[in-house]
């Protein structure tokens, strides 16, 4: 939605994301917002009104208040839109923390039918691909991983696939162990969660180079940010993380937008 002529405000039913480049266009757009709402009869809460400044600076803005009908804004280091996490720091860690919290608690909720006895290994498969791994991956699309990161998501799967396909016998102690990592490709066909991520992640991609320039989301992928890099490795990219896919599947040199 276009706010002040340009578009600075997401919104998605009753929540609403207002964007601004300083402190001071963020109260212009707020005071904005707040006088089209009262025009139709709705009120904003102002408990539930946080507000965030993402910088490599984090003192900027410290000085400062967001105020709007003598209520004060509490200032956040991150906060959920629409279910996922977004942080001051731009950074995808929290929303897979967030995620695997959440996908370890359904997972306890149905760890008693993970090991029954009396439900098929099949069965307990798509036990996990319908209601465990869904919480995990959602918005999994946008997702820019680093291998620290594939490796905690690939060991919460494992943990959930020894518990279905339970111990195994060792052929020369007799003493019963877990399965190895290499035991659990084999007995697993399905894709792995890294590969189901990239594999999403590809056809996000193909759905956004298809949109036209109207598009807000093709706008952001090809836009290009103000300002300098700081020193040091550059963070990985989303579409760093798109090109290595294409790598693997045979296509690097597909000039994909």
């Amino acid at each position: 939605m276009k706010l002040n002529g340009t578009h600075q405000l997401l919104a998605y039913t009753d929540d609403v994301n207002i964007l601004g480049g300083s402190i001071h266009t963020l109260k212009q757009n707020a005071e904005a917002l707040v006088t089209a709402t009262r025009e139709i009869g709705l009120e904003v809460s102002a408990d539930k009104t946080k507000y965030m400044v993402m910088s490599r600076d984090q003192n900027v803005g410290r000085i400062h208040s967001v105020r709007m009908d003598n209520s004060t804004f509490e200032r956040v280091e991150e906060f959920k839109y629409l279910g996922t996490t977004l942080t001051n720091q731009n950074s995808i860690a929290e929303e897979i923390k967030s995620r695997l919290r959440s996908g370890n608690a359904c997972y306890r909720s149905v760890q008693n039918l993970l090991s029954s006895r009396l439900l098929s290994k099949n069965l307990k498969i798509k036990i996990y691909r319908t209601i465990i791994l869904p919480l995990v991956l959602y918005g999994c699309e946008t997702w820019s991983l680093t291998l620290r990161e594939e490796r905690k998501l690939r060991v919460f799967e494992n943990k959930v696939l020894r518990r279905i396909f339970g111990p195994r016998r060792d052929e020369v102690t007799g003493d019963w162990r877990r399965l190895h990592n290499k035991e659990l490709i084999d007995l697993y066909s399905s894709p792995n969660i890294v590969r189901v991520i990239k594999s999403r992640r590809m056809r996000w991609a193909g759905h956004v180079a298809c949109m036209g320039e109207e598009r807000g989301v093709y706008r952001v992928l090809v836009g290009k940010p103000e300002g300098k890099r700081p020193l040091g490795r550059p963070r990985c990219r989303w579409v760093d993380n798109i090109r290595m896919d294409l790598q693997e599947v045979g296509c690097g040199y597909v000039d994909w937008i």
